[in-house]
């Protein structure tokens, strides 16, 4: 989800009047035409995808709605994006379950994009980007139910995409964030509880950071506010999404417990097939999310789209060789889990990197995560069950640290006045990320704990939560 477009958005109050507006003007200047250099200078803002420019004329733009070329590219990234919950995420958490359980995470992700969807359009969007909010932390309920998003006007998220476009891109990344942290207490949290939960959690985690890490007056918005406390920079969501739920997802199954007869029984993959089709798609709408997060189909975007590709498919041979040399085998769950970390960790990075970089990244993101899944978590004792801690968790956190190591001018010109003292500031965003999710998740699990419980009763969880939650089983035969 995001965002980081390197010249500070206009509200679409701000940058494209309103019919009204235009109705109200001076008879004179609804009369003006823009001269010949002024509409050459409006091509030329389109074609870089930066601001229109002022008309001496007083004459309104002839392209003033939004650019069919960018705004075609934001629909295609806003599809792909939703692509990675349904069905990729689906498919590539339900394949790593038991079979028992494969309906139970569909169902999951399923309640993720169907609740989170009208609560974007009631207040989501607008607790995160409410054109009128003057708060670091949170916005407010200027743009509640969509009120002032016309999908004709411009500028609520940048020069020449569509504020409807500019919301619902905004609503995928919302519903696939959450929809993460079902991968840590997969098959053992009853599914009310799990919707409870993640609805509680928006409130106190995804919109506050959705505003901080990507508003204008956001508390951790580098690139946009130039009063921001730390001046961090998140092109796609490192910490957004993927440190939010992946230390989540770490907090919320310490506190639910490990599954019956987890470390005593056999529990692997029912289907690598539908895991492997799931990272496919993943890896594909993985493009939306980071080259959709330029906002426009510029050359931002076409770098982004470069170290994607090189990251994704250098950590998923780096997992692979790895797996091969201590264990014998590469294995297609090796390759899949490689290919996730590494479009995890170039996520922050994607559009601020060279391709140079995005590979050094990728053989990291091979590497560091794969030892959190393969060790860190024996050592440690804890259930996360298709690893969403040491993927998204450790990889989110690495990939916003190492943003700050790689990030540089010739990949993007746009942050050079960011580029001194950087590190610092990434490791204060992943400080403030890490206690503030914690803290956080903590208190909604407890709470939900209080009043509905979070785990089915033993003979239930053993038998699978697909009949118990949702009268169905995800095979007949």
């Amino acid at each position: 989800m995001m965002v980081l477009p390197l010249a500070t958005p206009a509200h679409a109050q701000e940058s494209t009047p309103p019919p009204a507006a235009e109705a109200a003007a001076p008879a004179a200047a609804a009369a003006a035409t823009p001269t010949v250099e002024e509409r050459l200078a409006d091509i030329e803002a389109y074609m870089n995808n930066v601001k229109r420019p002022d008309k001496t004329s007083g004459a309104a733009s002839l392209v003033a709605g939004p650019g069919p070329g960018h705004n075609a590219w934001q629909m295609v990234s806003t599809a792909l994006v939703l692509f990675m919950t349904l069905p990729g995420l689906a498919l590539f958490y339900g394949g790593l379950v038991r079979r028992k359980n494969v309906l139970s995470v569909l169902a999951q992700c399923l309640g993720c994009a169907c609740m989170i969807t009208p609560l974007w359009w009631l207040c989501g969007y607008s607790l995160s980007f409410g054109v009128d909010a003057k708060s670091a932390f949170i916005g407010d309920m200027s743009n509640a139910m969509f009120k002032g998003l016309s999908p004709y006007n411009v500028g609520a998220g940048y020069h020449w995409i569509s504020d409807g476009m500019w919301a619902m891109f905004q609503l995928t990344f919302a519903i696939i964030t959450p929809g993460l942290i079902v991968g840590a207490i997969a098959e053992r949290m009853k599914f009310v509880s799990i919707m409870v939960f993640i609805l509680l959690w928006m409130f106190a985690v995804y919109f506050p950071f959705a505003h901080m890490v990507w508003s204008t007056v956001g508390f951790m918005c580098g690139p946009l506010n130039p009063g921001a406390t730390i001046k961090a920079i998140d092109f796609a969501g490192g910490t957004v999404v993927h440190m939010t739920s992946g230390w989540s997802a770490l907090v919320l199954c310490l506190i639910l417990g490990k599954r019956i007869g987890f470390g005593k029984e056999p529990m692997a993959p029912h289907s690598m097939v539908l895991c492997m089709v799931g990272t496919g798609m993943l890896w594909v709408g993985w493009y939306g999310f980071n080259a959709g997060s330029a906002l426009g189909a510029d050359g931002i975007a076409s770098n982004a789209f470069v170290t994607t590709t090189l990251a994704a498919g250098t950590a998923g041979l780096a997992w692979a060789l790895i797996e091969w040399i201590l264990k014998g085998k590469p294995s297609v769950l090796g390759f899949c889990s490689g290919i996730v970390a590494g479009l995890v960790v170039i996520t922050p990075a994607a559009g601020f990197v060279t391709a140079t970089s995005s590979v050094i990244m990728g053989v990291l993101a091979g590497v560091v995560p794969f030892i959190a899944v393969a060790y860190l978590k024996k050592m440690l004792g804890y259930d996360d069950a298709l690893d969403t801690f040491g993927v998204h968790g450790i990889g989110g956190t690495m990939g916003a640290i190492l943003t700050g190591v790689f990030a540089s001018k010739e990949a993007n010109p746009g942050i050079e006045g960011l580029l001194n003292g950087l590190l610092v500031e990434q490791l204060k965003a992943v400080g403030l990320t890490i206690v503030w999710s914690v803290v956080a998740t903590a208190i909604i699990a407890f709470i939900v704990k209080a009043v509905f419980g979070l785990r089915p009763e033993p003979e239930v969880e053993t038998a699978g939560l697909d009949l118990a939650d949702h009268g169905e089983a995800g095979y007949e035969h």
